[in-house]
């Protein structure tokens, strides 16, 4: 069946040269945006009922830029000035440089990771000494306590923000050939704004394993799947689907 709609369950890219808008032009078909969930921080006083002290600790795991947002926003909500000595250990550049936002880029202060939370772990292993708080949402990836406690360092997880599904109602009576997914949390959004959703037609495309799993889980069929070896990013394996569905139907 030929493809000319397709849902991505994120915010519009900001960036003028993104691959969506190449598949736009090229395949001629239309793309929409929505976000199937968003983050909403906690107070600090909910911080505190989780027994954490901001002073307590020498060393921060920032994991993503929400995770920055947040820990400078509890910081301030908790009257705490964070010290210039405080250590940084960053899950990916892009993180590292979303940093600048709130501090002064000290290199010997901010350790950056490749892209995993496995390959940040030479870092703080490094640095075991070091008191470290890791502030993240209430869906925490399991990868990220069983690698520290492995490390057998000295660290606390709290709860700085929370994944909510956003209310997607006005999207009721609106029908795409494709859904795209990059978290469980999305599927979890799609079935609970639309606890009647009956596949039928619709495509559904999928980033990454635990994605597959949880769709799998709520009896939905997968059509398109990233990454593989063939198609690494979500908009190439689109791509390369819409070219297959949409031959011969020009």
């Amino acid at each position: 069946m030929k493809v000319k709609t397709i849902l991505v369950s994120q915010p519009e890219p900001k960036v003028e040269n993104s691959p969506y808008f190449d598949l736009i032009e090229k395949q001629k078909v239309k793309i929409d945006f929505r976000p199937f969930i968003h983050v909403e921080g906690v107070s600090g006083k909910d911080v505190r009922t989780q027994k954490v002290d901001l002073g307590d600790f020498t060393a921060v795991i920032l994991t993503s830029r929400n995770a920055v947002d947040h820990y400078f926003r509890i910081a301030e909500e908790m009257r705490f000035k964070v010290p210039d000595s405080m250590k940084y250990f960053c899950q990916s550049e892009a993180v590292a440089y979303y940093l600048q936002k709130y501090v002064v880029y000290r290199k010997r202060k901010i350790y950056v990771g490749k892209r995993t939370f496995t390959e940040l772990s030479p870092l703080i292993k490094k640095y075991k000494t070091e008191k470290f708080l890791l502030p993240s949402s209430d869906k925490l990836k399991p990868e990220v306590p069983s690698v520290l406690n492995d490390l057998k360092v000295n660290w606390k997880q709290a709860t700085f923000y929370k994944t909510v599904v956003s209310d997607l109602s006005d999207l009721k009576n609106v029908f795409y050939d494709i859904l795209v997914f990059f978290s469980p949390s999305g599927i979890v959004s799609l079935l609970e704004n639309f606890p009647d959703f009956e596949q039928n037609d619709t495509r559904i495309a999928v980033f990454g394993n635990t994605t597959v799993k949880a769709a799998a889980e709520n009896g939905l069929r997968v059509d398109i799947q990233a990454p593989t070896p063939e198609t690494p990013s979500m908009s190439m394996a689109l791509e390369k689907y819409i070219k297959e569905a949409n031959k011969g139907n020009k």
